[in-house]
């Protein structure tokens, strides 16, 4: 990638195809101290206002710096690093490649909580682990008073359900969900009757004194790359049909139609939903019905495989960290009697993550 001048204009060369650079993008962007506040980054002056037949007057290219004068007076030296950043996307962590694993993962994504730990190079290690794994574990987290808020918040900020702001998992009577009993829970996402789906799910181990109670961790992006390339028949129904998502209690009634797989505007994978104690296919065909149906029964035949899930006990301390628009989750069962089995769970959105990434790339310079 290269920047280009030629008779007043910028052109942004690209593996053999060049394009102009608009002048008024290049005008929006002046930094300097009259025209930008250096400690928020944001602008001093508003575009709209801008005639919006701005020109290139002068202009001269180093190695550095792009000056240019405008039309309308002002004068701007532009990092070309910077430029080109925002046409390579380099910060965008949409680009930080998915790793595939099944259930030969053997070297879990574990870090070590420390003091300063959210703000040391480390803590961006962790995050790149979790883009690329759906998950991270981190170890040696402090257990006392409630301090998964201060974990969540110290990445960006919890966000809160009818649950609360966060949640106590371990066995009560007359619960309004079967997280809160002993029972085992098979692979499945977690809140898919809600819109947006909560994008990251924090599980914080404070006691675990049970034998059983394995936490069960599986890739959806794995199994449903595996279902596209074995079963395509499947996983285009399962990729256009919506269902209808549903969580009722007391106080509250939950909706939300959704695909099982969901793809983004490129078709590539975006997000799975699967809990099938609380879907509800939508009235079809019966034709179609029974292909949904088989193609529901062998996604989850897949995630609840031996070849794809892993299993691993969450020791006083460790707090789990993973995608749940990704990853399926689940519990194997255990004896009550034996023990307290006592974790702490919360939510918060991709913006936290990604904030947080973005930052600490930026103050090491990575």
């Amino acid at each position: 990638m290269k920047i280009e001048l030629k008779n007043n204009k910028v052109f942004f060369e690209n593996k053999g195809l060049k394009k102009e650079i608009h002048p008024f993008w290049l005008r929006e962007r002046v930094d300097g101290d009259i025209f930008v506040d250096k400690a928020t980054q944001q602008r001093l002056f508003d575009p709209t206002e801008l005639k919006e037949n701005i020109q290139i007057n002068s202009m001269s290219l180093s190695n550095d710096f792009l000056e240019i004068t405008f039309d309308d007076g002002v004068h701007t030296k532009l990092a070309i690093q910077n430029i080109l950043k925002e046409f390579s996307n380099i910060n965008d962590v949409k680009y930080i490649s998915k790793i595939n694993w099944d259930s030969s993962l053997k070297d879990f994504n574990n870090f070590e909580f420390k003091d300063n730990f959210f703000e040391e190079e480390e803590m961006y290690k962790a995050l790149i682990s979790f883009y690329q794994y759906g998950f991270v574990i981190f170890k040696k987290v402090p257990t006392k008073n409630n301090f998964i808020v201060n974990f969540a918040n110290s990445i960006g900020s919890i966000r809160r359900t009818n649950f609360g702001e966060f949640f106590n998992v371990k066995s009560k009577p007359n619960p309004n969900d079967l997280a809160y009993t002993s029972l085992p829970l098979a692979p499945h996402t977690d809140n898919p009757y809600r819109n947006p789906v909560p994008c990251i799910q924090i599980l914080h181990c404070i006691e675990n004194e049970v034998s059983g109670g394995l936490s069960t961790l599986v890739d959806g992006f794995t199994v449903t790359e595996q279902l596209k390339k074995d079963f395509p028949k499947y996983y285009k129904i399962l990729t256009e049909i919506k269902v209808r998502f549903q969580f009722i209690d007391q106080s509250v009634v939950l909706e939300n139609w959704a695909e099982m797989i969901q793809l983004d505007e490129f078709k590539e994978f975006k997000q799975v939903r699967f809990s099938p104690r609380l879907d509800f296919v939508p009235l079809m065909d019966k034709e179609k019905l029974e292909l949904y149906y088989s193609a529901r029964k062998k996604i989850s035949e897949l995630y609840n495989s031996d070849d794809y899930r892993i299993e691993f006990k969450l020791q006083p301390g460790d707090l789990l960290m993973m995608d749940n628009h990704r990853l399926l989750h689940g519990r194997t069962t255990y004896d009550a009697n034996e023990g307290n089995r006592f974790l702490q769970g919360c939510y918060i959105d991709y913006d936290s993550t990604e904030g947080k990434l973005k930052h600490l790339k930026r103050k090491f310079n990575l």
